[in-house]
Parts: C-alpha cells; structure tokens; sequence
C-alpha cells in the first residue's frame, strides 16, 4: 500500500499567510470552503455574477468575490466547477491572474489530463479528491473526523507543492483519515471507469435489467422493486462496512450459494470484455471528446436519456413505494 498520510504528518503550516479562493459553492464548494474556514485558514469564494450560491456563501460567513478577482485576490486556487466548465472559466477568469508561484488545484483531474486545461510552467498544480460527496466531507468534519482524500503534484514550480497540497487535505479534514498518493491520470481514469462500468453505468443497468426480467415473467412490479432496488442498499452498506465477505457472513446460506452459482452467469467474460473496452474508450481519450463533443451540442443526448430513463417503470413503480417509507425523505430531483 502507498504512503497514507495522517494529519501529524502535514505541515499544515504550509497554508499560513495565504488566502485560498474556493472557485464554486455546490457539493465539494461549500464542505472546502467551510471547513477550511473553520481550520482558521484565509478563504474566498468565487463566483459568477448573479450567481444564486453567493447568498448561501454570505450567510454562512464567508467572504465572496467574483470568479476573476478571487483568482487574482488568492494564492492557492481550487476549482471545484462541473467538468464541462472548467475549461472554458479557465481561459476567462482563472489564467489572466494567473501570476508566478500560485498554486491550482483541483478534485479531479479530468481537465488537466485530457489537456482541456494547460496550466503555466511558473505555478504549482495539485489535486485533493475527497472519496465521499461534500455532504459527507463537511458532517464528517463537524463531527471531529474526516473523509479520505487522494493527494497528487502534477507540477511542482515553488518546490513547497506537495506541503502545500497535505496542509489543503488536513484543512477539509481529509488528513484525520488519510491522505493517499495517486496520479492525475490514474484518479481520473479509474474514477471514469468505476463511474461508468460499476457504480452508475453498471449498477443501475444491473438493477433495471432484473426489474425488467421479473415484471416480463410475469411477477408484480412492487415485487420486483424491492428485490431488485431496495435491498440493494442493504447488501452495499454490509459490503461498505466489512467488504464481501462480512456481506456474505450476513445473508442466508441459501443467498450465498447463489451469489456463488448464479453471479458469473450474469457477469462473464464478455462483460469483462466489454469494461476493458470502457477503459480503453477512457484511456485513449474517446470518452472525454465524446463528452466535451456532447457539451458543446447543448448536452442534447443527455438531457434526452434522463427524460427517457425518468419515465422507466422502475422509477414510478419506486417513487410510489418509496412514499410508504416514513424514514426514507424524499429528494425532488425534477
């Protein structure tokens, strides 16, 4: 395993005397902002005019300026903007003020691994990646603990880079759990990946495709929801807790032997086959200009599948259900 670094291993004095500028205030935005605020660090918050968040920025007490002048204004930049934007806020706001020895980060790499973004010579790059949504990365702070996070340099102008990227972790409270080394390549394409072939991509054609298979044999839609959708929370919390095998502790005897016998029968060797074609699609930088291609045709594919798939049976069939769970609060995504 590589090197983990904990919270006494960083010289969080790294970031002492200067100000950061959080450049969002969505998920990641607002836990960044807030808990480094609250490590007693000197933080920004850069937004577009008019944007809705300043006023949620203001109120919890953070001081917030326009994209350009909170780059020019800060000393360490941490762009937390969806993917898609980044580039082009970047050639805008970001690389004008842009002066020598700041330092750029990031909680992804995909900008700067596909070349979307190609920073100066004459400034620090790094990234730190929470592994968790920044819900999670700001109650987790609030509660004394923290998220682990990956660390990478991707470039290194100042000398003091890789402090400074372990003071940032330990700020958000990543360095109380753990501050893992990777590479800009290697987060980005593995995070691609497992979005695509396993956690969205795959899991929820898994889910709907045994819906679908149930409901066809005849069997009640309510049946096959919880069989195929509700309980999976179930099985993945026992996975999060103590991995497959305190999954497998858990179940029946019986759902164990299946697990065993009926498992490779759906994943086989012509899925593998196929993720090894989604890795290779990111790899090569396929996926990334069909994406960047999508954006710039007004995401017209996109938006098509979410209405198409918001109208699958499985999603009325689990709305009606999920309305009988007293404990389960419903989240209007529409």
């Amino acid at each position: 395993m590589k090197k983990v670094y904990k919270e006494a291993e960083c010289a969080t004095g790294a970031l002492d005397g200067k100000v950061i500028a959080i450049l969002g205030y969505g998920s990641q935005g607002h836990a960044h902002a807030k808990n480094l605020h609250d490590s007693g660090y000197d933080v920004v918050v850069g937004l577009y005019e008019g944007s809705k968040s300043r006023a949620k920025a203001e109120a919890a007490g953070l001081k917030v300026l326009d994209t350009a002048a909170a780059v020019k204004a800060a000393d360490v930049i941490m762009v937390l903007l969806p993917d898609e934007k980044q580039a082009s806020v970047y050639k805008q706001d970001i690389e004008p003020n842009l002066t020598e020895g700041k330092a750029l980060a990031f909680a992804h790499g995909f900008n700067i691994h596909y070349q979307c973004i190609i920073p100066p010579e004459n400034i620090d790059v790094f990234m730190i990646a929470p592994k968790g949504p920044g819900h999670t990365v700001r109650s987790e702070f609030e509660l004394g603990h923290g998220v682990p996070s990956l660390y990478a340099v991707y470039q290194d102008y100042t000398g003091h880079a890789m402090d400074i990227a372990l003071a940032y972790g330990a700020g958000i409270g990543s360095a109380r759990a753990g501050l893992l080394g990777t590479t800009f390549r290697e987060e980005t394409e593995t995070d691609l990946f497992g979005e695509q072939a396993v956690l969205c991509g795959g899991v929820a054609e898994l889910m709907k495709t045994g819906f679908e298979v149930l409901t066809e044999a005849g069997y009640d839609p309510e049946n096959a929801y919880y069989e195929c959708m509700h309980e999976m929370k179930l099985i993945v919390d026992l996975v999060y807790q103590g991995g497959l095998s305190l999954m497998r502790y858990s179940i029946s005897n019986t759902a164990e032997y299946g697990d065993y016998c009926s498992g490779r029968r759906v994943i086989t060797a012509e899925t593998k086959e196929a993720m090894r074609g989604i890795l290779k699609d990111i790899q090569d930088g396929t996926f990334a200009t069909q994406w960047l291609q999508e954006c710039q045709s007004g995401q017209i594919t996109l938006k098509a599948r979410r209405r198409l798939e918001s109208q699958h049976p499985v999603e009325v069939v689990g709305k009606q259900l999920r309305g009988l769970m007293s404990w389960n609060h419903a989240i209007d995504v529409e």
